[in-house]
């Protein structure tokens, strides 16, 4: 191998990038190329990363498969980097079977982490972890390791498995000391504090308070029906219905639970799930309908009566009724949950993630961007969205591929 380009590639392993651009800044074959990319991308200028690593792969050839096919997943990564979730996944799939052919293992794998990665990201836990579980992490290198250890830990985050999530980080930490990268060892410690703020509002008998992961989980482990204003369910003793595409049952089951042990008056409930400042008969009577339905939906979990001024709702097998919401009842929270990682978004990436149209995220976008609560960069198809910055180092940053292979 070329010593400079050896030389570039050690650099770029061990997290310093202006030490590899020092040896190839000024070189334009294929394999300067890519690790110009990444290079680029370490440093935080991902558009100038993708074009780089792009035209390595054109240089790369098409007889030189596993040098395109490890561009193929600098690219992924780099798309990942700048949220493009849009990003099709075929061609990470095959640069991963091209890899195995050739023999190269370790990139081979990380295609299949990146894969791991995204799917947590849209939300498709269930599909993370069994691809997250075909990797055999004890092989890898330590910094693979480390960032096979976050995706481990963000699925049992998202499955509220909090000490599941405070292994995986502490070997994660472990891994990334070890490999010696601090952007590595930085995010990770960044995802570690995500177990220590609060993750949640119980909301019980008039009362409320925050909750870390641990508290959610001792929460979900009660006999308590549980109102759960995060995933719009209402949960008891491992039955849970879903009220994500009823909104107006749910909204009236939220109420409902917070008024628990007493009843709810017929005036807030029209408020909360019709939004109606003057109640009518017509109200009433769809109020009395709406009440039918929850009470079919919620058989065998929690009844529903009628008092004199409302409803109220009552769980026979069950110690207390509560409601888990946002840390902050926000309208558009899980856009800002999102938001909350640092990193740049697109409005159709964010759709993806969220599970709705890309002009409902777009008018969350509009609305949180005219209270100052979230600002873009960029114009036209190149807009991306964040949080307002604040002092600090950043806590994410590309992670190293080892394009040569090395």
């Amino acid at each position: 191998m070329d010593p400079v380009i050896d030389a570039a590639a050690g650099a770029l392993a061990s997290g310093d990038p202006l030490g590899a651009l020092n040896r190839v800044a000024l070189r334009n074959d294929a394999a300067a190329l890519a690790l110009r990319g990444i290079a680029m991308a370490q440093i935080g200028d991902l558009p100038r990363a993708r074009s780089l690593v792009r035209a390595a792969a054109r240089a790369f050839g098409p007889e030189a498969g596993v040098e395109r096919a490890r561009c193929a997943v600098a690219e992924a990564e780099i798309a990942l980097a700048l949220r493009d979730l849009t990003h099709p996944t075929l061609p990470l799939d095959t640069a991963a079977d091209a890899l195995d052919r050739g023999g190269d293992r370790l990139n081979a794998a990380y295609a299949r982490y990146l894969a791991a990665r995204r799917l947590l990201l849209i939300g498709r836990v269930e599909d993370a972890a069994r691809a997250a579980g075909v990797l055999d992490a004890a092989a890898l290198p330590a910094a693979f390791r480390a960032a096979h250890g976050l995706v481990v830990a963000g699925i049992a985050v998202r499955r509220l498995r909090a000490g599941e999530a405070r292994e995986a980080l502490a070997l994660a930490q472990r891994d990334a000391r070890r490999a010696g990268v601090p952007a590595l060892l930085a995010e990770v410690e960044a995802a570690a504090l995500v177990l220590e703020t609060p993750a949640a509002r119980l909301v019980a008998r008039g009362g409320e308070r925050l909750l870390r992961l641990d508290e959610v989980e001792r929460v979900m482990a009660t006999d308590a029906v549980i109102v759960d204003a995060s995933r719009y369910a209402v949960r008891h003793e491992g039955r849970t219905v879903v009220l994500a595409s009823r909104p107006v049952l749910f909204a009236l089951a939220r109420s409902l639970a917070t008024a628990w042990p007493g009843d709810a008056p017929r005036e807030a409930l029209l408020a909360e799930a019709f939004h109606a400042r003057h109640a009518d008969e017509s109200h009433r009577a769809r109020l009395r309908v709406e009440i039918g339905r929850l009470r079919k939906a919620l058989d065998g979990i929690a009844d529903i009566t009628a008092t004199r001024r409302g409803f109220r709702l009552s769980a026979p097998d069950a110690a207390e009724v509560v409601v888990l919401a946002p840390p902050a009842d926000d309208e558009h929270a899980a856009v800002l949950a999102l938001l909350a990682d640092g990193e740049l978004w697109s409005s159709s990436a964010l759709a993806l993630a969220l599970g709705v149209s890309q002009r409902t995220a777009q008018r969350a976008l509009d609305t949180l961007a005219s209270t100052g609560k979230v600002q873009s960069v960029g114009r036209a198809r190149a807009r991306r969205w964040m949080t307002p910055p604040t002092p600090g180092f950043p806590t994410s940053l590309l992670l190293p591929a080892l394009l040569l292979g090395r």
